[in-house]
């Protein structure tokens, strides 16, 4: 239990974001592409755990653990991303994100901080823990893009 407990307080110690400048990236477009892309691959765990809860394919405890982890790595990424300078170009972020940082960012990190949790719910394996933890998780897919995007 107390390695729990660590691993859930470097989890959030880790996902705590913050919406600024990155070098990363040369052009705002860069980061644009790149947040996209994480987004882009987030849709990929999203939907083939969501198909496994739902019984529209077997559902696979491996398969599942891996979406999962796949998932906690990727809902930390897209965020490093949006920063002043990437609100012009191809994207649907809209101007709340910069307007309403605050939120956004405690948006961000609350959607990363259950996606730790749905990693550490897929290791037990059972069905009905883990479906908790991935409608948290997939509520904040949907509460973010009614605030913030187009």
């Amino acid at each position: 239990m107390k390695l729990k407990q660590i691993l859930a307080g470097a989890a959030f110690a880790a996902c705590t974001l913050s919406v600024s400048a990155n070098t990363a990236f040369k052009e705002p477009g860069d980061a644009i592409e790149y947040r996209q892309s994480a987004f882009s691959m987030l849709s990929v765990q999203i939907s083939d755990m969501g198909a496994m809860l739902k019984g529209k394919v077997p559902f696979d405890a491996e398969q599942f653990k891996m979406r999962a982890n796949n998932a906690a790595a990727l809902s930390k990424m897209p965020w490093e991303a949006f920063y002043e300078g990437t609100d012009k170009g191809d994207t649907a972020a809209l101007a709340d994100v910069w307007a309403d940082n605050a939120t956004f960012v405690k948006k961000a990190n609350a959607f990363a901080a259950n996606a730790d949790k749905l990693a550490l719910a897929a290791q037990s394996g059972d069905k009905a823990v883990i479906g908790k933890a991935f409608g948290a998780w997939a509520k904040g897919c949907k509460d973010c893009h009614k605030q913030f995007k187009d």
